[in-house]
C-alpha cells in the first residue's frame, strides 16, 4: 500500500448516506482479506427465500455499526465523559471487527461447520492474528471486545442490550426486508446516550425511543429472524451439512471446495484453531458460495437423502412447518415419520433428516443481563422495565418459547 494514498475514504451507505472512515487503520483493516470475506456472507442467511430483498451482507452491517459508534463517541464526549483518542480508535476497531468470525450462513451453520465453537471465539482469534500483523495496534480493541478494559461502558457500546450492533442490524434488516415494524430511531437513541457510574444510560427524554426499540426487536424476531419459513429453510440447510458430514466420516466422495472439504472431513476443536494457525487461514476462505456451490452439485449425488434435501433447498421446496406454544406429541411426530418413511422409502435413521422438531426463544429484553438504564433529571437511574409506564415492556422482558415441527409437504 502506497503510504501517500488517501485512507480517509467516504462511502455511500443506503441507510445513513455518506459515511467517512475515521482512522487510517480502519481503512487497512477493511482492505484485509479477513474483512473482505464478509462481503460474501449474507447478514440474514436464507431469509431472502422469504424476503427477496434481504441480500445485504455482514460487510454492510459492520460498516454501519462502525458509523454509529463514531456518532455515539461524539455524543458521550459532548456530555463531559472522557473518551481518549486511543480509546475512541480502539472501540471503533472493536465494533468494526465484532462479526469477523462469522462463518457461511452465519447463525444457521454456526455449529455445523465447526462443532461447539462460537463465532465470537473465532472473531477473537482473527483479532489476535490481525494484532500480530498490525504490530500490537489492536491490543486495546481486544481488551474492550473481551470486556477486560476498566471503562466498562466502552464494551457496552460494542456488546450489550443497547449496543451499536443491535441499533444497526435492526434498522438495516428492516430496510432490506421491507418489514417496517423494525425501524428504530437510532439517531434519537444515540443523542440521548450518557454514562453514569461507568454504565451506559439513556436520558429520560429518550424513554419512548427505547420502548419502541424493544418492541421493534420483538417484532423483528417473529417476523424475520424466527419467521416460520426461515426456520424451515435454515434447518434444511443444517440437515444437509449434517448428512454431508456423515457421508464424509464414511469416506464417501463429495464434491466441495478445498476449504469446505477440510471442515467436512475433519473435526476441529477451539484448541486446534489456537495451536494450528493454518486452520484459521482455511476458515478465512469459507463463505456462502462454498456452501451453495456444493449444495447445487449435491442435488445429483448418489446418496438419495443428500440429493433430495439439496434439491428441495435449491428449488425452494421447503418443508411445511408448524409452530405452537407447547411441545408436539410423540404420537403425532411418529405418525408423520411413518408416512414419510413409506413415501420416500427411508429407514428409521434417514427419516430424521426429513421430520424433525425443536424450539426457538424470543427474549426482546432481558432484565437479568446488562440492563438498559434510564437516567432521570434528578440523577437517579432505573431499569427500563421499571421506568416505563408501558405494561408491555414488562411483558416483553419475559422469554417466549415456541416449538416447531418440520416435515415435507
Amino acid at each position: 500500500m502506497n503510504s501517500f494514498s488517501n485512507k480517509r475514504k467516504i462511502f455511500n451507505d443506503p441507510i445513513y448516506g455518506f459515511v467517512s472512515l475515521p482512522y487510517e487503520i480502519i481503512y487497512d483493516l477493511i482492505e484485509h482479506p479477513y474483512f473482505q470475506r464478509l462481503r460474501r456472507i449474507k447478514q440474514l442467511g436464507l431469509t431472502n427465500l422469504v424476503y427477496p430483498g434481504a441480500l445485504h451482507t455482514r460487510f454492510h452491517h459492520a460498516m454501519g455499526a462502525m458509523h454509529l459508534m463514531g456518532e455515539a463517541i461524539e455524543v458521550i464526549r459532548s456530555k463531559g465523559n472522557e473518551i481518549t483518542d486511543d480509546e475512541a480508535k480502539a472501540v471503533t476497531i472493536a465494533i468494526l471487527l465484532h462479526d469477523i468470525g462469522h462463518g457461511p450462513f452465519s447463525h444457521a451453520l454456526e455449529h455445523s461447520i465447526v462443532s461447539n465453537i462460537s463465532h465470537e471465539a473465532i472473531s477473537e482469534l482473527f483479532m489476535y492474528r490481525l494484532n500480530t500483523e498490525f504490530k500490537g495496534e489492536l491490543t486495546l480493541a481486544i481488551k474492550i471486545f473481551q470486556n477486560k478494559y476498566h471503562k466498562k461502558f466502552l464494551h457496552q457500546l460494542v456488546s450489550s442490550q443497547l449496543d451499536m450492533d443491535r441499533l444497526d442490524y435492526l434498522k438495516r434488516d428492516s430496510f432490506f426486508t421491507g418489514v417496517s415494524e423494525g425501524v428504530v430511531s437510532s439517531d434519537r437513541i444515540i443523542i440521548m446516550l450518557n454514562v453514569v457510574n461507568d454504565q451506559l444510560a439513556v436520558e429520560a427524554k429518550g424513554i419512548y425511543s427505547i420502548e419502541k426499540f424493544i418492541v421493534a426487536r420483538r417484532l423483528m424476531y417473529w417476523q424475520v429472524y424466527l419467521h416460520k419459513t426461515v426456520l424451515s429453510a435454515e434447518n434444511l440447510l443444517v440437515n444437509i451439512l449434517k448428512r454431508a458430514k456423515e457421508l464424509a466420516q464414511k469416506k464417501e466422495d463429495l464434491f466441495c471446495t478445498p476449504a469446505l472439504k477440510t471442515f467436512l472431513y475433519k473435526q476441529f476443536t477451539l484448541q486446534d484453531f489456537i495451536k494450528k494457525p493454518e486452520i484459521l487461514e482455511t476458515f478465512a476462505l469459507l463463505d456462502d458460495s462454498d456452501i451453495m456451490t456444493s449444495v447445487k452439485v449435491w442435488t445429483k449425488h448418489k446418496d438419495a437423502v443428500l440429493s433430495k434435501l439439496c434439491e428441495q433447498l435449491v428449488n425452494r421446496k421447503l418443508f411445511k412447518i408448524e409452530l405452537q406454544n407447547l411441545p408436539f406429541k410423540e404420537e403425532k411426530i411418529k405418525e408423520i415419520k411413518n408416512k414419510i418413511k413409506a413415501l420416500y422409502k427411508l429407514n428409521d435413521k434417514q427419516v430424521n433428516y426429513f421430520v424433525f422438531s425443536g424450539n426457538v426463544e424470543n427474549d426482546a429484553y432481558r432484565a437479568d443481563k446488562i440492563s438498559i438504564n434510564i437516567l432521570f433529571k434528578d440523577g437517579s437511574v432505573s431499569d427500563i422495565a421499571k421506568a416505563s409506564d408501558q405494561l408491555n415492556i414488562q411483558v416483553l422482558a419475559k422469554t417466549v418459547k415456541k416449538y416447531y415441527l418440520c416435515y415435507p409437504k
